[in-house]
């Protein structure tokens, strides 16, 4: 449908995705920038879905140059790796098929990449007011300082580095060519990416009003198979270069092994057990009342009250099983749930 060659390529996998592509879809095309600059590469890993059906017509119809490329199901790295070999921009922006952009999400970051203020950047997710109040409670738990320690997030108050996340994120062609696509791990390939950025010495930027709303894992089983995933890579992560091991990863661990040990010495040393449950549900109360307020939504309350628990035992599980694994016995990289490849 364009005959000019477009400025920036944004590049999405997706695997049986139909239903929340078409949210993408539909931000994607509603972005106040001039819809002549971009190409939109959807890189299918395989789907047996609609979803080629879906987007073929799509193609036909669309203001937007649409890109619609396929390949046998290998994860959303190599699937992003085909979306980056076929792109004809000079800057690559990566969001996932299970968010939605902001209306004005492309034009900041066209804005800064004009001014060269940047190299790569990242950017924040968060729940629109029409997700459910699971989606809204999962958000809180993952982009809070007091739940994540600003891992997912970037501030001056953050505990670790900031590594952009392919949710939200985007290159210069320049350093891409000069760094390659994304690596070969199951989980945590973008922070892989991320951290071969900054040892490439490019400039990294945070776009604070570049932002995405994130469709996150919409039950309780998904979400916890998901951060248990993250605890597994953060430890193959630090295995590639232990400076993506920090000390801040080990906290769920800790937190999850210390609330086992007094629950099970509170048995063995018949302590008050109603004292120690008190002790641990008082912060978790006023931490889902902040998270309820915050998210102007009471009925957020109940949900975190198990969604919080449920984020740092799955991660601190899944990172304490992958560390015994391969820093104390040098065994192989554990892989997690297999089946649970896409964000």
């Amino acid at each position: 449908m364009l005959d000019k060659v477009p400025i920036i390529s944004i590049i999405t996998p997706t695997y049986n995705r139909a239903d929340e592509l078409k949210h993408l879809y539909r931000s994607i095309r509603q972005q106040s920038i001039d819809l002549e600059k971009l190409e939109f590469i959807i890189s299918d890993d395989g789907s047996t879905d609609s979803t080629k059906s879906m987007v073929n017509k799509w193609v036909e119809m669309s203001e937007i140059s649409i890109k619609f490329i396929t390949q046998k199901n290998q994860g959303p790295g190599a699937a992003r790796n085909h979306g980056m070999m076929v792109a004809k921009g000079d800057l690559f922006l990566f969001i996932d098929s299970d968010c939605e952009a902001h209306p004005d999400w492309i034009n900041i970051i066209y804005e800064e990449y004009q001014q060269n203020k940047f190299d790569a950047f990242g950017g924040p997710d968060g729940a629109k007011d029409d997700f459910s109040v699971l989606q809204k409670s999962i958000d809180f738990a993952m982009t809070s300082f007091f739940t994540t320690g600003g891992m997912r997030g970037h501030s001056k108050d953050m505990l670790a580095k900031f590594f952009p996340r392919t949710h939200n994120m985007g290159i210069k062609r320049s350093i891409y060519d000069q760094i390659g696509g994304f690596g070969g791990l199951r989980h945590g390939q973008d922070i892989e990416f991320s951290n071969r950025i900054r040892k490439s010495g490019a400039r990294i930027k945070f776009l604070i009003n570049a932002i995405v709303y994130h469709r996150r894992r919409t039950s309780l089983k998904q979400f916890f198979k998901q951060v248990f995933n993250w605890g597994v890579a953060r430890v193959n992560l630090g295995k590639i270069d232990k400076e993506m091991l920090e000390v801040v990863h080990f906290i769920p661990s800790i937190a999850t092994l210390t609330a086992l040990l007094s629950f099970g010495l509170c048995i063995v040393l018949k302590f008050s057990l109603s004292k120690y449950l008190l002790g641990a549900i008082i912060p978790l109360v006023i931490l889902s009342l902040y998270g309820s307020i915050t998210k102007k939504d009471i009925r957020v309350f109940p949900y975190l009250m198990i969604v919080i628990p449920a984020q740092i035992i799955g991660y601190g599980i899944g990172f304490f099983q992958a560390y015994v694994r391969r820093f104390l016995f040098n065994q192989e990289e554990l892989v997690g749930f297999k089946k649970n490849y896409y964000k």
